[in-house]
Parts: C-alpha cells; sequence; structure tokens
C-alpha cells in the first residue's frame, strides 16, 4: 500500500512537472508571436499606383478602420505649398516637385504604424522606393487602363494629365507599372468594391 501510494506520488509530481512545462513552452510562444505582431504593428502601410487608382479614398477608409493616423502625401504638399500640384508644376516646376516630394515622403515614412498614400510617380524614386521596399508594406492598387483613363478624363483637377493623349497616358501607365510591381502586394481593382479592396489588404497585410 506504501509502494502504491508512493508510485501514485511520484507520477503527480511528473505530469505536473510536465504540465508547467508545457505552459512555461506555450507562454514563450505567446511571447514571441506577441512581439512580433507588436513589430509588424510599427511598419507603414503604404499605397501606391497611378493617379486615379482610388490611393486617397482607400487609405482613408483604411486609417478609419484601423483608427491610425493618414498620410496623403499630395494634400501634405499641396497645403504646405498652398497650390494645387499642377500650379507647382506649372510655376515651379516638376523637378522642385518631385525634389520636395521626395523630402515630404521620406520625412512621413519615419512615423510608425500609420497609413501612406503616394502620388503617381512618388514610387519611381529610387530613394523612396528603397526605404519602402526594406522598411514598410506596400501594396500597388492596380488598376486597367480603360479605367484610369476614364477617371483620369472625368476629373478636371488634373490639368496636366489632361493636356496629353490617351496613347501618351497609356506610355506613362505602362512605363510606372515597371516600377509599381516592385511593391509587396497587388490588389487588382477593377471589379472590386471599395470595401473589398480595403478587406483584402488588411488580410494580406496580416502575413506580413
Amino acid at each position: 500500500c506504501c509502494l502504491n501510494k508512493k508510485a501514485v506520488f511520484s507520477y503527480t509530481c511528473f505530469f505536473m512537472k510536465l504540465h508547467i512545462s508545457f505552459i512555461n513552452f506555450k507562454l514563450r510562444h505567446i511571447c514571441v508571436f506577441s512581439i512580433k505582431k507588436l513589430m509588424n504593428l510599427k511598419k507603414n502601410l503604404v499605397l501606391l499606383g497611378m493617379m486615379a487608382s482610388g490611393k486617397s479614398t482607400i487609405g482613408a477608409l483604411i486609417s478609419k478602420r484601423l483608427g491610425l493616423k493618414f498620410y496623403d502625401i499630395d494634400q501634405i504638399i499641396e497645403k504646405e505649398m498652398d497650390m494645387s500640384i499642377a500650379d507647382i508644376f506649372e510655376k515651379k516646376s516638376e523637378f522642385f516637385f518631385r525634389s520636395l516630394e521626395e523630402k515630404t515622403i521620406l520625412k512621413i515614412l519615419q512615423n510608425k504604424n500609420c497609413i501612406i498614400s503616394l502620388g503617381g510617380g512618388a514610387f519611381l524614386n529610387e530613394k523612396v522606393r528603397k526605404e519602402i521596399i526594406m522598411k514598410h508594406v506596400s501594396f500597388w492598387l492596380n488598376c486597367s487602363n480603360k479605367i484610369l483613363l476614364g477617371r483620369i478624363r472625368k476629373n478636371k483637377k488634373r490639368p496636366v494629365a489632361n493636356k496629353l493623349t490617351d496613347k501618351e497616358l497609356i506610355e506613362i501607365i505602362n512605363e510606372r507599372r515597371k516600377n509599381y510591381m516592385m511593391a509587396n502586394f497587388k490588389i487588382n481593382c477593377d471589379k472590386l468594391s471599395k470595401t473589398r479592396i480595403v478587406e483584402n489588404i488588411l488580410k494580406l497585410n496580416e502575413t506580413v
């Protein structure tokens, strides 16, 4: 009887130690997972693509959904200069705009855990592109030429683009796509609602 009690006690101690070890393992796993998640949260979510692809609209929706700060680079520049992008191009030159754009983006990218919408030509800048690819999570909002042309023609706030022919615009779109393809993720937006685009971006962002 005494031996049986000792055996039961030994078995009980063994399983208690095993249970404690299993709990410690789970806690370590949870801590590592939590740290990784926190690190990912610090990465900015960057939207890129052609003008009229919906970056500003989608960025604002994601910002509202997640409760995170949203930065629209073109709007920031327009506010700082108190001029429209078209006026900056016309009165200051494209070189001036691109220099200011680069400076503005690199400054905004120093923030953590926010949503950023780039202008159509911003990702062509090598410094900007490398910084985003290395340290942030990027999404290319891809739309067909037909949809982009239709949206651009309807928007009178893009006088520079509207001075170009359809052929010239398509050449620009195709050239820029070579850079856009370097983004972490590509979202084909043609047949998706705004809500679905946001959902797809959030799901993909969770995999990073």
